[in-house]
């Protein structure tokens, strides 16, 4: 088990980039509506790897203030994203496809990777009100994992979070742009094109 339920990474008022574990003012607090003003303050977490489980990792008793909350993972934290379309029946259904009968996977690349809160850049050529975003549930994979049976699957998961799908629809599934089979890596692997956080939770 990591040493930490929440982790976030924040600026801290002193200027440093820490990560902590959250002291919660309230059991109904909103994380994501962190700024300067609420004065959240949190404990901070030290170790090399935050999903250390041999006690190298700790969340310490220095409590600091925090000023600016990012997202939990930085773009050096994730070497890939690995995701899997059509896998909610409503979403399939608007789309008007069928559920396909294994999972559908593709990548984005860590350039993806930006900051809770901070802006989304829609390049030039997705400029034409093609720009779509889907909410999904984050799972991240704190150690190394091949040949995993489904029973020992979630002791690979350390933690989850909150993610955003952020695509370009004419460049995904306009034949002129993607061809006879609509793509998905080019239209969806744009920079900031998956806004994490703003939290990981063990559980």
């Amino acid at each position: 088990m990591v040493a930490w339920e929440r982790l976030i990474r924040f600026v801290a008022t002193d200027g440093r980039i820490l990560r902590g574990e959250p002291i919660l003012p309230s059991p109904d607090f909103d994380l994501g509506e962190t700024t300067a003003e609420t004065k959240l303050q949190a404990k901070i977490i030290t170790g090399a790897d935050m999903y250390d489980d041999t006690g190298a990792t700790k969340v310490t008793d220095e409590v600091v203030t925090v000023k600016e909350l990012l997202g939990p993972l930085g773009q050096e934290d994730v070497p890939i994203l690995r995701c899997v379309g059509l896998n909610y029946a409503k979403h399939v259904k608007e789309a008007g496809r069928t559920a396909p009968p294994f999972p559908f996977i593709f990548f984005k690349p860590a350039t993806c990777v930006t900051d809770h809160n901070a802006d989304v850049v829609i390049p030039k050529i997705a400029q034409d009100d093609q720009a779509d975003y889907e909410g999904e549930l984050t799972l991240v994979i704190g150690r190394d994992a091949k040949d995993v049976s489904e029973a020992d699957a979630l002791s690979y998961v350390a933690a989850y979070t909150c993610g955003n799908d952020i695509s370009s629809r004419k460049l995904q599934r306009d034949p002129t742009f993607a061809g006879r089979v609509p793509q998905w890596g080019f239209s969806k692997g744009f920079d900031t094109f998956a806004p994490l956080g703003p939290v990981l939770m063990v559980k």
